[in-house]
């Protein structure tokens, strides 16, 4: 019998991270919506995105590829459920099964605040199945901040603000 990952209570199916970068919230969003910046930063440490598309609007769908440094690739997806310009995106997020078909979702909500020149947002992430699961996230979600604050700092050299 193959071992069962633990179930995890309601109250910890929830994975919530808060981020100040230095940079606009025009910019910062237009990196969560924009295919060309997410390329350079939503993915852990080690990969690569190839792919990267979506169309930020309510029932709006989105899909990208990730890229291990060993050619194998991860694809993911969701739907838009809210999106308000520089202020909130509600989109569901799920792993592409083997056979095309999204595994399980899990929902995501990322909230934008102006601190007047930077950012901070709040990211929450729900609906894990299990704490190795909601525990993986956390860790990879981490690193794709390190790299979207490195991202922001070169675009902000460039004087890009949006």
């Amino acid at each position: 019998m193959a071992p069962r990952s633990n179930p995890v209570s309601e109250a910890s199916q929830e994975l919530t991270l808060t981020r100040v970068f230095n940079a606009p919230c025009s910019l910062v969003f237009a990196c969560w919506t924009e295919g060309r910046h997410l390329k350079q930063w939503s993915a852990p440490h080690g990969f690569t995105i190839p792919y990267a598309e979506g169309k930020a609007e309510p029932g709006g769908s989105w899909r990208a590829c990730m890229r291990k440094a060993d050619g194998t690739e991860l694809w993911l997806g969701g739907i838009y459920q809210q999106v308000v310009l520089n202020e909130l995106l509600v989109m569901t997020h799920a792993w592409e099964q083997a056979d095309g078909k999204p595994g399980p979702e899990t929902l995501i909500i990322v909230r934008f605040e102006d601190l007047g020149g930077k950012t901070r947002i709040t990211f929450t992430q729900s609906g894990f199945d299990s704490a190795a699961s909601r525990d993986g996230h956390a860790d990879g979600w981490s690193q794709c901040f390190e790299r979207l604050e490195r991202l922001l700092s070169r675009l902000s050299n460039m004087g890009i603000k949006s």
